[in-house]
């Protein structure tokens, strides 16, 4: 999925941007007694992410839920069925009505039709799940396909971690520790391209750590407990859709929290697989935070939340 070796972060560490420039725009702190609905929607069905994972999304609260003030994504090995498409692919297939089946069960909650965002500082404290085939991802998706159909109006990853734990020669400890950024854009599937990167955080195995992206519009950094590791500028994107130099990253864009168990990118690294060990696994998010700056900004022009035709 991305190319190069994983660097390692602390020899990537940079300042953020000066706290003072951020406005806080939209936030979830999880501190009600459940999943506050008017944010978040669940996606719910057995596809596979276009990725053949392995599990089925629901809206059980057994796979999310709030927890100490904490949003738990809980993935169980537990066989389920459910929609074999999601709901987009639905409604254009020529069974909208099949059905799959799946040997584990998670969650995939998303701001989709609730808020979105063009540029600003997308912040997500959260703590990683370990284990051969697990695939925790904070990531996001345009609120239109003004562009194309993906992923020429394009798709934002601002964390995928797989394998966590498991052991690595190639990592400094010993233990996958490897977290990854991207950006995947281009032409309509399968004439998409992405560029990203990845590196070592050794931190990631344990606790909970800030995830950040600040996405302005001519570039996008990603960031770990405020350090920067990885930098796009609008130069290495295009969309095939479009002929402005910020297309597809100038529109709004919606936020996904998901953990996948399987697919191809979990198993065909480590150990190769999924291993059935040490379920269920949680996926914690402590709080997600999205800043914007003020009108009138150079770098960065904050959009209401879910304008719609711009």
């Amino acid at each position: 999925m991305i190319a190069g070796a994983a660097a390692v972060l602390s020899l990537l560490a940079a300042q953020p941007a000066a706290a003072e420039e951020w406005h806080l725009v939209w936030s979830d702190e999880f501190d009600k007694p459940a999943i506050d609905t008017a944010k978040w929607s669940f996606d719910g069905d057995c596809w596979g992410g276009g990725n053949a994972e392995r599990q089925c999304y629901t809206a059980n609260n057994h796979n999310a839920a709030i927890e100490d003030g904490k949003l738990v994504i809980t993935a169980r090995r537990e066989r389920a069925t459910g929609p074999a498409l999601p709901e987009d692919q639905r409604r254009r297939a020529a069974d909208p009505d099949a059905q799959a089946t799946r040997d584990f069960t998670s969650a995939k909650l998303t701001t989709r039709g609730k808020a979105g965002w063009r540029y600003g500082r997308i912040e997500v404290r959260a703590s990683l799940p370990h284990g051969q085939g697990t695939w925790p991802a904070i990531w996001m998706l345009p609120e239109h396909d003004t562009y194309g159909a993906w992923a020429a109006s394009g798709e934002i990853d601002m964390l995928e971690a797989v394998n966590l734990g498991v052991p690595c020669k190639s990592c400094p400890g010993g233990r996958e520790d490897t977290i990854l950024g991207t950006l995947h854009f281009g032409g309509n599937w399968p004439k998409n391209v992405h560029s990203g990167s990845e590196v070592h955080v050794p931190e990631a195995l344990e606790g909970f750590h800030t995830y950040a992206i600040e996405w302005q519009n001519d570039r996008i950094s990603w960031q770990v407990d405020g350090r920067t590791y990885a930098e796009r500028s609008s130069s290495d994107w295009w969309s095939a859709g479009s002929k402005a130099p910020g297309a597809p990253f100038d529109r709004p864009f919606y936020l996904i929290f998901n953990l996948a168990i399987g697919g191809g990118l979990a198993e065909k690294r480590g150990a190769g697989g999924v291993s059935t060990r040490e379920f269920p696994k949680r996926f914690v998010i402590d709080w997600v935070r999205v800043w914007q700056k003020q009108a009138g900004s150079v770098r960065s022009q904050p959009m209401s939340t879910m304008q719609k035709g711009q």
